[in-house]
């Protein structure tokens, strides 16, 4: 990767990509690209365009035009996602590319391996089209951290304005979608990874039910709360990506249950899906952007068109502990995940554990910390454990206060299937002085992540050129229903900006 990068800095993207696509081509006799090697080649010279702006993709697959044209060759049957393109969150491991996380730190981190998410892809016929760049270790090493910036990738930048946030962690994800480099992506969630920058770039998000899908050799900050999940241009393609992806893994004993709750989501999809469902508003969440409350209002009268039964929620009564409960959970478990994670790097990785990465950042800080520091990680090393009381006592109370005692209740006491509110504010402009706060914002998305709930982020316009986002949340193992709710409401909706 360090190679490649030295090339594309000098050469530039489109360059490097030529060479990609150029190579075996020697022969006047060469025969026509089929369905998957087309796809593969149209959507390199979008990324050659595109990326030197957005910087959206951190690293192509030397070997996705090859691995398009053998699936063109096979003649056996071919996947639901047979000759599809698509990005990689740069801190999922897949056997073609090294697995950074966005730091230096793990530049050799090439351990020739796939995570089960990613041997689901290939076998449903998908190409592997390269990484994504994402806020470095997922934006959880520091508490001023620039969303969409890492080490290794550089700043990504919103797809409908380059001076905005594409808020974070899965950023290159939301913005090589929202951009049309691709139509799939695969991002991962902590709180509001995913489901942040599908909403502020204006593209589908789904934050699955913890425990769906496999975390197996994915760089992790919390067992509790990690998930990989499908960012795309269409609900159905979402839909589509989760079958792929979701099951039991035996490595990750959180998907024990994972075969008895997949399903064909994209078959369940029916346009009269919302007919006659109780949905709760989330009133409690809205009034932070007067813009946003309008799209909100329009998307919920296409609810009602829809036949959908609304039923305002004014008060959320959350538990106010949730917060600070989760904050111990993270700053525990990363210590002792990413200690784990450390020890299973590549051979040629120096840093194994996290307190080798304090001391990587502080030895290598002009490159790694110009814009902010690592007091996420200060505070997660001085941590007990996972045996530690006061961990165990915040865990159990942030799972019950945030599931059971939480979203659960809502569900039971307003006879609701589901909720809606904003999945989060219009982007704000990029601060590369002060940080940013592009985690945050209106709608119950952090409740759902620490509970592990499921979380479904649609388009549903924009609020002066600059897409927001409409959540649909509900208990777990719920994606069919919320899936089937969103594109209900996609269908109904109708087309948005064409850019999207």
């Amino acid at each position: 990767m360090l190679r490649q990068a030295q090339h594309e800095r000098k050469w530039g993207w489109s360059a490097a990509i030529a060479a990609l696509l150029l190579s075996g081509s020697g022969s006047a006799a060469v025969p026509p690209p089929g369905p998957a090697e087309q796809a593969a080649t149209e959507a390199l010279a979008r990324i050659a365009r595109s990326n030197p702006r957005l910087k959206a993709v951190l690293a192509i697959n030397p070997h996705a035009p090859a691995q398009a044209r053998a699936l063109d060759r096979q003649r056996m049957a071919r996947g639901a996602l047979f000759g599809r393109p698509i990005l990689i969150k740069d801190n999922i491991e897949t056997q073609d590319q090294p697995t950074t996380a966005g730091s230096l730190a793990l530049i050799a981190n090439d351990t020739k391996r796939d995570a089960p998410i990613v041997t689901g892809l290939r076998a449903a016929g998908a190409v592997i089209l390269g990484k994504t760049n994402l806020s470095e270790w997922a934006n959880i090493r520091s508490t001023a951290s620039v969303s969409g910036w890492s080490a290794v990738g550089g700043q990504t930048v919103n797809a409908h304005d380059p001076a905005r946030t594409p808020s974070g962690s899965s950023a290159g994800s939301g913005a090589a979608v929202a951009a049309g480099l691709v139509d799939l992506a695969i991002g991962t969630e902590t709180d509001g990874s995913i489901t942040g920058p599908a909403a502020v770039n204006g593209v589908v998000g789904l934050k699955p039910t913890v425990g769906l899908v496999s975390r197996t050799y994915v760089v992790p900050i919390s067992h509790s709360q990690d998930t990989p999940g499908p960012m795309t241009r269409t609900v159905r393609d979402a839909a589509l990506v989760l079958a792929a992806i979701a099951g039991r893994d035996p490595a990750d004993p959180a998907t024990a249950q994972a075969d008895a709750h997949r399903a064909d989501y994209a078959a369940a999809l029916r346009p009269d899906a919302l007919k006659g469902v109780r949905i709760g508003v989330m009133r409690f969440d809205t009034g932070l952007s007067a813009g946003t409350d309008i799209v909100f209002e329009a998307a919920l009268a296409v609810l009602r068109a829809q036949g959908a039964v609304l039923v305002d929620i004014k008060e959320s009564r959350f538990d106010p502990t949730i917060g600070a409960d989760e904050h111990v959970v993270l700053m525990t478990e990363l210590k002792a995940d990413l200690n784990g994670y450390l020890a299973g790097a590549a051979p040629k990785v120096t840093a194994r554990t996290l307190a080798d990465l304090i001391a990587f950042n502080i030895a290598n800080a002009d490159r790694e910390m110009p814009l902010f520091g690592q007091e996420s990680f200060l505070e997660a090393e001085k941590t007990k454990g996972l045996d530690d009381p006061a961990y165990l006592a915040a865990r159990d109370r942030a799972k019950r206060h945030a599931g059971p005692e939480g979203i659960d209740r809502l569900l039971h006491e307003y006879d609701v299937a589901a909720l809606v509110g904003p999945t989060r504010n219009p982007a704000s402009l990029i601060d590369s002085v002060n940080g940013d706060s592009s985690r945050r914002g209106p709608g119950a998305g952090s409740i759902a992540a620490v509970a592990g709930y499921p979380h479904l982020t649609v388009p549903m316009g924009d609020v002066k050129g600059l897409p927001v986002g409409l959540s649909f949340i509900g208990t777990a193992w719920s994606e069919a229903n919320l899936l089937g709710f969103g594109a209900a409401y996609e269908s109904a909706r109708g087309a948005l900006d064409p850019t999207r």
